[in-house]
């Protein structure tokens, strides 16, 4: 499948060099940008891919778009809604690594063959593609009343498109753990680490539920874990999964739910180291995206193909 990628910075540079090097299926024919002195645009020109960088504007431009079949759009929120627009009355499918969420939200481990036919398909957030498998894991084999997330990333690794999107992060990522993940309530938030040296993107993910048993909780959770690993290798628990019971004695309040709870709180701590591909091995919040997006991009074509 003939694709282009929007975007000319880390996760637009990272995609391209994950499409090139590892993917049989998805062969990158343009990339479009707005800093001519990008290295994201040196390094596809480098690799013979088409470029240009006047933008979206400049990419319909360029004689490669004419079959282009699926568009990666890897800037940001704002951005990307213009984009859209643009792409749509192109007849341009798009998958788009932002966290507009015009499209439906895609998590590979979850909800992958759901929504392959959307002119527009959302890879949520890093912190979505990262969590949303945890709760959507509990709620397999339990009802998840609320689930909580906290994703630390180093802040090298967030680059402009990440720090305008703070906002949208937080709303499409709990959207996500609800919407796919299963959860009643969901919640999310987002530090930027400025530790030095980095720190590998970190990931806490809390559930409560009334019902299930630990260790078919634990190995929901486990099992999934192994899922994501197949296209994010770096993607593992930093240790055991705990499954604590909350009593009418000790019980947890939850202020959006107006009430206390009595049952089981889930506790799930990960990491994600990137593969190196292109960024460091502590930026795993932007592998995680590329990995997925890529993953999705695959089974597209091979429904295409079909």
């Amino acid at each position: 499948m003939k694709t282009a990628i929007i975007g000319s910075g880390n996760i637009g540079t990272d995609l391209l060099i994950k499409s090139t090097n590892s993917s049989d299926t998805i062969d990158v024919v343009a990339v479009c940008g707005i800093d001519p002195a990008s290295d994201g645009l040196a390094r596809a020109q480098s690799l013979g891919v088409a470029t240009t960088a006047d933008g979206i504007d400049g990419l319909v431009a360029l004689p490669e778009f004419a079959d282009v079949e699926l568009v990666f759009d890897a800037t940001s929120a704002a951005a990307h809604m213009a984009h859209d627009q643009v792409l749509q009355a192109n007849g341009k499918r798009v998958l788009d690594l932002t966290p507009a969420a015009v499209g439906p939200y895609v998590v590979p481990t979850v909800n992958m063959d759901e929504h392959l036919d959307a002119p527009n398909v959302n890879m949520v957030t890093c912190g979505g593609q990262a969590t949303v498998p945890m709760v959507a894991a509990v709620a397999s084999v339990a009802t998840v009343e609320y689930a909580e997330i906290v994703s630390s990333v180093s802040s090298r690794s967030a680059g402009p498109g990440t720090r305008a999107n703070i906002d949208e992060f937080t709303e499409t990522t709990a959207k996500a753990l609800e919407v796919v993940g299963g959860a009643g309530l969901g919640k999310a938030i987002i530090v930027l680490n400025p530790a030095e040296p980095p720190l590998i993107m970190r990931n806490t993910v809390f559930c409560l539920t009334q019902t299930g048993e630990p260790d078919e909780l634990r190995q929901a959770v486990e099992s999934m874990v192994s899922r994501v690993q197949d296209y994010v290798p770096g993607y593992r628990l930093k240790q055991d999964v705990q499954v604590d019971a909350i009593t009418e004695s000790n019980p947890v309040r939850i202020p959006e739910l107006d009430r206390k709870f009595t049952g089981w709180k889930v506790s799930v701590f990960l990491e994600v180291e990137g593969a190196g591909h292109y960024l460091p091995p502590y930026a795993g919040n932007l592998d995680i995206m590329t990995s997925a997006a890529l993953k999705t991009a695959e089974q597209i074509a091979a429904q295409v193909a079909s």
